[in-house]
């Protein structure tokens, strides 16, 4: 079992910025991916982006391009995502996620753990 807290949602204006963490609870996993999604009301979650167990691979959906950044502090087993150039487009409930695999998927179903979920919202 794998624990997830997210961190670092609230409220901003369009073209701001926010930075959400996650810390994971445990790192028994030899390969593994840890990775954002984002769910606005009556949509479908969606793949935001995701991160290797070593840094190495990185994925980052198109809508958020150029504005957003993963990271990881292997040692700390914590998860950032920084978030530059918000829209209201962006407005959603952000969830960390973890799978363990050593391959990515964009598949919210496929993916074994998740946090509770932090809302980000940006004002026009």
């Amino acid at each position: 079992q794998v624990q997830l807290v997210e961190s670092g949602g609230g409220l901003v204006q369009a073209g701001g910025s926010l930075r959400l963490s996650c810390a994971a609870s445990r790192r028994t996993f030899s390969m593994y991916y840890m990775g954002w999604f984002r769910q606005a009301p009556g949509e479908e979650r969606e793949f935001v982006a995701a991160i290797s167990w070593r840094s190495d691979r990185k994925y980052l959906a198109d809508s958020v391009k150029g504005r957003f950044t993963i990271s990881r502090d292997i040692a700390r087993n914590t998860m950032t995502l920084q978030m530059n150039s918000l829209s209201p487009e962006d407005t959603a409930v952000y969830y960390c996620a973890f799978r363990n695999s050593d391959t990515v998927t964009t598949t919210h179903v496929s993916w074994d753990y998740w946090g509770q979920g932090t809302q980000v919202t940006v004002s026009s």
